[in-house]
């Protein structure tokens, strides 16, 4: 009896060892299993909120090709066949050389200007091991006035042709249907129009994305000028637009009113001439289509 009770508690603290040893395992393993990072992805359907640029990027070696149209004021009536009669037309290539880097270049009929950019990811929204709230993009653009000078007899520098852009584009996707995003804006212009004025513009850019279903959603996008005020000069109007997202298959569509019939920054941002409360508004729309490179 005395030999099987001290049989009986050498097993019990056996097993209690082994027990032990296991439970040690246990949370040794599960200290050295990382917690899985989830990454937001479709913030946007398009790498444009409408007329601006919005966080999304082109993936590794995908290739988007964009044509973009913006009609006359609605206001011109049957006779200019509510805008149609006339026509500002953006051809454009954007190329995701990473997941997070993105160039693109394209030319606008307005002005005859071309333009060029580099997208770059610096924060990509997460939940997970990684928690960010937001993705954060920045993007650095030019672009390039070639209409002939009016007076070509004067002198006339190339550097007064060009426009920089700067820009930080900070989004969230608040769940599947909402995303909204900021954009702080930077416009250097060689040359501008009064000697007074300055050649840096600042502007805020406001733009949000709202699913209706599986394929569309509904898109808003406002651009705020912060002015200097300054004694005789008048500046333009505000850029806002509404509109629509329509995605088919390779294809994604954008309807929109808008009061900007240009596609580029200082086209849409500085150079806004119509008002939605004289109804000068436009029709228009962009055509994107995606070719992916990469190897299957």
């Amino acid at each position: 009896m005395k030999y099987g009770l001290l049989t009986f508690i050498a097993l019990c603290l056996m097993m209690s060892k082994i027990s032990f040893a296991q439970d040690a395992d246990s949370l040794l393993l599960n200290s050295l299993v990382d917690e899985p990072t989830t990454y937001s992805s479709a913030t946007f359907k398009s790498t444009r909120v409408i007329n601006g640029q919005s966080v999304q990027n082109m993936k590794a070696n995908q290739l988007d090709f964009r044509i973009e149209h913006r009609f006359g004021p609605l206001s011109g009536g049957a006779y200019q066949l509510w805008g149609l009669d006339q026509s500002n037309v953006f051809f454009g290539l954007d190329y995701g050389i990473t997941d997070r880097i993105e160039v693109g270049v394209g030319r606008s009929t307005y002005e005859k200007t071309y333009n060029g950019f580099t997208k770059i990811i610096i924060l990509q929204q997460s939940k997970g091991k990684k928690n960010m709230p937001v993705t954060m993009s920045a993007y650095i653009g030019t672009d390039i006035f070639t209409l002939q000078w009016p007076d070509p007899t004067q002198t006339n520098y190339f550097s007064s042709r060009v426009t920089y852009i700067y820009q930080l584009l900070v989004a969230r996707k608040f769940n599947e249907s909402f995303s909204f995003q900021i954009s702080p804006t930077v416009i250097h212009e060689n040359m501008v129009q009064y000697a007074i004025q300055s050649n840096d513009h600042f502007s805020v850019g406001l733009g949000g994305r709202y699913k209706l279903s599986k394929r569309v959603s509904f898109n808003a996008e406002y651009f705020y000028q912060i002015h200097t005020n300054l004694p005789g000069i008048t500046y333009n109007p505000n850029s806002l637009s509404v509109g629509f997202d329509i995605e088919t298959g390779g294809h994604v569509f954008q309807l929109m009113f808008t009061n900007s019939q240009n596609m580029f920054e200082r086209g849409f941002i500085n150079e806004t001439t119509g008002t939605w409360q004289n109804k000068n508004i436009s029709f228009g729309f962009n055509i994107s289509r995606v070719f992916s490179f990469t190897k299957k």
